[in-house]
């Protein structure tokens, strides 16, 4: 047990924050001043928080640390705690919430609600990666979708109302399976913690892994999303605001790949193995496939969000290699992917808020007028490619080697889609930055501001930073890695001593 509850204190400060934004009264400028600058300090505040949380864990330690547990209601406990799994994800959340605020500044329409919406929203994102009770963990996951619904619902583009019921439908139907597998699990070991089922899978019998594994599957691919249940998302992010954007892609995404390596792999070895061919398939699919996509669109937020499916499909194929290559880039792709694509997406809202048009007919020859913004763009458009010396090499590369080690054919098909990201990528950027600057309405558009390069220039610095020294990230989660190998494993010879004692 920590001496004070961090963990806590991480997790609610936003809401804190969103109840002092409440008690502000009046819409004048003063009013709004001070509920923008209060949202903006209580998010630096957690990122401050976290970087404590950082200094004092320790990385060597395969185990949760800063543990809290309180008796809750009898049937479950208020268990919280992190290990090197989730403190990666609770730093990322930390580390953007103050930029997505900072590229909110600009919003006039409804901003103390806005303002709440997003340090609710924190709060609940940071809840799922420290909750170590299996009812608190499904509170927080599925009561993000409701800060998240409001802000495409009521701050969204024109068929917002389309997307929000679309975003809430898919990922509520997965999720009602997995609070169905949850009772099943507490009936079988007894006990809600999380830790405690960890620590003895074996009660769990092989044959009702299947079960419980394709019900948690339900929930964390379409989070995720996966194909074919994917289509939610192109339209989410269409009609989202762009911080809106930002929050889904960096955060919201990693919810389902976490899911995977919190549950699925540890609690239903047999089942993992058993379904790694079929995970397989999807994520080759889904890499090739929405690559081939993301050719054909006009809009840049959809060409974007096909990308981020195509790039959650490295992350699937190395978590059920389940190796540690494999499972090593799958977790530095979801930290990659946070840093570039939230950055990507902040990007697209710099020359939207100028143009108010994301069809990229609409642009080109930016170059001429926009300089920062141009290499600022090129630099995550490069990252989203794979290029060595920045993090999307890293977890591309560490991703495909576990595949390799599992499948030869997946990675060879799953390689392609390095290939595919490079011409959807870089065409998006010759036809938005490059070629003669024609159209009348850019020739007076103007460059980044202080207050959007402020955002950039920090996710800039660390997308080279991680990818020229990974070590910096892959040490938090190396032994935690480790110890998930080892249990996996551990599980697989159970359930094969198992079956061999029932045939003698």
């Amino acid at each position: 047990m920590s001496e004070w509850p961090i963990l806590s204190a991480i997790v609610f400060l936003p809401l804190i924050g969103a109840l002092f934004i409440l008690a502000i009264r009046g819409e004048d400028e003063i009013a709004l001043r001070n509920i923008r600058w209060t949202a903006l300090f209580t998010t630096v505040f957690t990122l401050i928080l976290a970087l404590i949380l950082w200094s004092g864990f320790d990385p060597a330690a395969p185990g949760f640390q800063f543990e809290e547990k309180y008796a809750w209601f009898g049937l479950m406990s208020y268990h919280m705690g992190v290990d090197g799994l989730g403190l990666p994800f609770v730093l990322l959340t930390a580390f953007l919430m103050p930029g997505v605020i900072i590229a909110s500044w600009h919003v006039n329409r409804r901003v103390k609600e806005y303002m709440i919406a997003f340090l609710v929203l924190e709060t609940l994102m940071l809840g799922v990666f420290v909750s170590l009770d299996l009812v608190l963990f499904y509170i927080f996951f599925e009561g993000g979708l409701i800060p998240m619904f409001l802000i495409i619902g009521v701050w969204g583009g024109p068929r917002r109302i389309y997307a929000t019921f679309k975003f809430f439908l898919y990922t509520l139907a997965g999720s009602v399976l997995m609070l169905i597998a949850m009772i099943a699990i507490y009936v079988h070991t007894g006990t809600t913690d999380i830790a405690e089922i960890l620590a003895k899978p074996s009660t769990i019998p092989a044959s009702l892994q299947y079960w419980l594994w394709l019900a948690f599957f339900a929930s964390f691919a379409v989070k995720m999303p996966m194909w074919p249940v994917h289509t939610w998302l192109p339209d989410a992010h269409v009609e989202a605001p762009t911080a809106g954007s930002v929050v889904l892609a960096a955060i919201l995404l990693k919810m389902g790949g976490y899911g995977f390596l919190r549950f699925s792999l540890p609690m239903f070895p047999v089942a993992s193995e058993f379904f790694a061919p079929l995970v397989f398939v999807l994520s080759v699919i889904a890499i090739v496939y929405t690559s081939l996509v993301a050719l054909v669109q006009e809009d840049i937020k959809k060409l974007i969000a096909y990308s981020s499916v195509a790039h959650m499909g490295y992350v699937t194929m190395g978590i059920f290699a389940m190796n540690k290559q494999g499972l090593d880039g799958a977790m530095f792709q979801m930290i990659s992917h946070g840093l570039v694509s939230g950055a990507l997406f902040l990007c697209v809202g710099v020359i939207y808020d100028r143009m108010h048009t994301r069809e990229i007919a609409a642009y080109g020859g930016l170059v001429n007028r926009m300089p920062m913004y141009a290499f600022i763009f090129m630099l995550f458009t490069m990252a989203n490619v794979g290029l060595p010396g920045t993090t999307g090499f890293i977890g591309e590369f560490l991703s495909l080697t576990g595949a390799y080690l599992a499948n030869t054919w997946v990675a060879l098909f799953a390689t392609t889609g390095v290939i595919l990201s490079a011409a959807y990528a870089l065409w998006l950027y010759r036809n938005v930055v490059f070629g003669p600057l024609e159209k009348e309405k850019l020739k007076s558009i103007t460059d980044m501001t202080w207050r959007e390069a402020a955002v950039l220039l920090p996710l800039a610095l660390l997308t080279v930073w991680f990818g020229v020294q990974p070590g910096i990230v892959t040490e938090m989660f190396n032994s935690s890695v480790n110890a998930l190998l080892t249990q996996v494993q551990a599980g697989l010879d159970a359930a094969a001593a198992v079956q061999q004692a029932a045939v003698q």
